[in-house]
């Protein structure tokens, strides 16, 4: 009895798969260092009195946009 194996097949399927979660994996770091970047933009935009009413200080805007970021 004589078997045929097509491991082609499985090469570029695995592959693929592989190429495709690197590209989910690159896009989704790509959109939290945009929500990093947007988040101090946003913050270092507000004024001295903004930021008190809000109840932060300037020097933890860096912390607080990181944690928007990477943390949520």
């Amino acid at each position: 009895m004589a078997y045929e194996t097509n491991s082609i097949g499985g090469v570029g399927t695995g592959l693929m798969t592989r190429l495709n979660a690197l590209i989910a994996e690159y896009r989704g770091k790509a959109a939290r260092r945009k929500i990093y970047r947007e988040t101090v933009q946003e913050l270092e935009s507000l004024s001295a009195r903004d930021l008190s009413d809000l109840g932060l200080n300037r020097s933890e805007i860096r912390r607080i946009a990181y944690q928007a970021a990477y943390e949520a």
